[in-house]
């Protein structure tokens, strides 16, 4: 299966354990990626959570379609990170890397997309990264 792993360092003007606090919430996914419009059937299960996010993607600005994915997220005081099974034939891993520097921390967002054919994950990676820049963005706004 093929795939990219595609990386982007950030600083937030707050501490670790803020980030880690509000990235180990399914809720704060909303809208910290633009495309996810809702988190459902959120259930814990030991060191795991597991939830659907609801992605919303349109199609020439009129065609709306509302992808279904599976998430499962786990975190430790200085990493979130999980898997997102989408339908389709596309898997994420993401992580984020959280270290305290200059009077906050640095956030280090690693995603490695995997999908079934070249096209596809030459789709959904470009998708994906313009996802992981606006989330650096919109969470330093929401928390810096």
């Amino acid at each position: 299966m093929p795939k990219a792993t595609l990386r982007h360092t950030f600083h937030v003007r707050n501490t670790p354990a803020a980030l880690q606090a509000h990235l180990s919430q399914p809720q704060s996914y909303v809208g910290l990626s633009p495309l996810v419009i809702a988190v459902k059937d959120i259930r814990q299960n030991g060191e795991e959570t597991r939830y659907t996010s609801v992605e919303r993607f349109r199609f020439l600005g009129m065609v709306k379609y509302d992808n279904l994915i599976k998430v499962t997220l786990r975190s430790t005081p200085r990493t979130v990170e999980g898997e997102v099974d989408s339908p389709g034939g596309v898997r994420l891993d993401y992580r984020f890397a959280l270290t305290e520097r200059d009077g906050g921390t640095e956030v280090e967002d690693t995603l490695v997309v995997h999908a079934w054919n070249g096209p596809l994950l030459g789709y959904a990676a470009k998708k994906a990264r313009q996802v992981q820049l606006a989330r650096a963005g919109i969470l330093t706004s929401r928390l810096g």
